[in-house]
């Protein structure tokens, strides 16, 4: 397995992580069940911290990516800006959580409001993780980019050039 497998492979847990949190958050707190919020910030926060792999395995995947026909290096750097504030924001959501967790064991009267917290914050991660994917999939898939679907309806396909 080479870099840019590891870097595919594992790039999906902050996004999705995210996503599954902050559902689970929202679930936790119209429940109002301290047992799901529990569980909901310990979700929150491994999804949190499974951006630190993701944004390790980030420089392999270039490595084998980069030289590669058709990879435009502004796309790279691009991604790789902004995975650096999807890193933060990660660790920052999992120690939210765990903050949350912590407190909220130690009062239960703070977990509600640790959770509703965490859910805010979860909302910023979730859409920071997407932007950041979306980045990412500008690198190797020309029909997401900027105008890329556009420019390729409006070229005249090689059968209908010759039609006229």
């Amino acid at each position: 397995m080479n870099g840019a497998q590891l870097h595919l492979m594992l790039n999906h847990l902050p996004v999705m992580g995210a996503l599954f949190s902050l559902l689970l958050l929202g679930w936790s707190l119209i429940r109002r069940s301290a047992e799901v919020q529990k569980l909901a910030l310990a979700v929150a926060l491994l999804a949190g911290l499974s951006s630190v792999p993701a944004y390790l395995t980030g420089e392999p995947a270039e490595e084998v990516i980069e030289h590669m026909a058709g990879v435009d290096e502004a796309y790279i750097d691009e991604h790789e800006s902004m995975g650096k504030f999807a890193l933060w924001c990660g660790v920052a959501l999992g120690v939210a959580a765990g903050a949350a967790l912590a407190a909220g064991v130690k009062n239960p009267r703070w977990l509600s409001a640790g959770t509703a917290i965490t859910l805010l914050a979860s909302v910023l991660v979730f859409g920071v993780m997407g932007y950041t994917a979306h980045l990412g999939g500008q690198i190797r898939h020309p029909e997401i980019r900027h105008g890329g679907m556009q420019a390729t309806l409006s070229e005249p396909h090689e059968n209908e050039a010759h039609e006229e």
